[in-house]
């Protein structure tokens, strides 16, 4: 046991440093490439008493640190998220995006940019976020509610995925029809929330982003035992004494909050949460303990990786970085599907 716990930390400490690498490379790198000099020298001009920052240091501050970093906690948050849903669900091709979640929160974010006037929503710090989570939630409802076996009450993973498939081609095509009415600057907002993007990255996001990223990760950890116990079935579960309908909210709640709050910045970016655990489970197995926390660190690291290449392949343009996460994501989710065994 004790062997198990320092390899699982020693990977852990190896995936942080890969990490990191990640991040400074993302920092550097982008339609102006910044050497370490310029980084420090941009850095130095917080220091009070320095001389006023260049236009070149205002870019790196203002835009290149905060999307780098966002992009960390995004990443994070849809790793989580993946972990979250694939453990409830013990199925290695359920993820946030299947079941509806981020489809569900671009939708609030779409009704926010168009309609946020009538609605009433506010312009404040949070009122963004919180329209994006009241369509995640609503779309999540959704998909499990109608998903549910008539005989038993419970939700088939071929029936939770094709009603997920559903789901999410209502309310793209809700979304579609607030494009077609809303103005210029709108539909211009909607377009890049619909292939994702991080070209809007604030410090405000970083902040909002990284409590919910973290807060959502440190309360997961919290149940992460009981997910192990939900492993074996449901019913053995209960025998050990785990609430497993109060869990399955739990968890469904910490999944809504962590990708709504991402999408709500960054639009949709899918199959993070799901390639994320996948490769997790092929190095250490399946405790979730483990799971949670190397889901974070390494959906930070793919997704800051995909936003790299967004940045650099096109430069001085840039590429939506859902396309490059569905470029990658597509082909490994249809390897799961073909090497899964699923009885119709």
């Amino acid at each position: 046991m004790t062997s198990a716990r320092l390899s699982s930390t020693t990977l852990l400490i190896g995936l942080a440093v890969i990490m990191l690498a990640a991040l400074a490379a993302s920092i550097r790198f982008g339609a102006i490439d910044f050497t370490i000099r310029d980084i420090l020298t941009a850095i130095g001009s917080l220091v009070p008493g320095s001389p006023e920052a260049t236009l070149d240091q205002r870019i790196f501050l203002e835009l290149r640190l905060p999307r780098t970093i966002l992009c960390l906690f995004v990443g994070a948050s849809l790793g989580v998220g993946g972990t979250l849903m694939q453990a409830l669900f013990r199925n290695p091709i359920v993820e946030p995006g299947l079941v509806g979640t981020s489809s569900g929160a671009a939708f609030g974010s779409a009704m926010f940019f168009v309609l946020g006037g009538v609605f009433n929503f506010g312009s404040g710090l949070f009122a963004l976020p919180f329209a994006a989570c009241i369509g995640g939630v609503i779309s999540t409802y959704l998909v499990f509610l109608l998903a549910r076996s008539r005989e038993n009450g419970r939700a088939s993973i071929v029936m939770l995925l094709l009603t997920g498939l559903a789901i999410n081609a209502l309310f793209m095509s809700a979304i579609g029809f607030l494009s077609y009415i809303a103005r210029d600057p709108q539909a211009r907002s909607i377009t890049f929330w619909s292939l994702g993007t991080l070209s809007g990255a604030n410090w405000t996001a970083v902040k909002i982003v990284s409590a919910s990223a973290i807060g959502g990760t440190l309360l997961a950890l919290r149940y992460a035992k009981q997910l192990n116990a939900l492993m074996i079935g449901e019913e053995e579960a209960t025998y050990l004494g785990v609430n497993v309908n109060r869990l399955k909210w739990i968890i469904l709640s910490i999944n809504v909050v962590i990708v709504a709050v991402a999408t709500a910045f960054t639009g949709v970016i899918g199959f993070v949460g799901l390639i994320v655990p996948h490769i997790l489970r092929m190095t250490r197995g399946a405790d979730n303990r483990f799971l949670i926390v190397g889901s974070a660190i390494v959906g930070a690291t793919l997704l800051s990786f995909a936003d790299l290449v967004a940045r650099v392949s096109l430069r001085p343009a840039e590429l939506p970085i859902g396309i490059v996460t569905s470029a990658v994501g597509v082909p490994v989710f249809l390897f799961l599907l073909r090497r899964s065994n699923y009885v119709y």
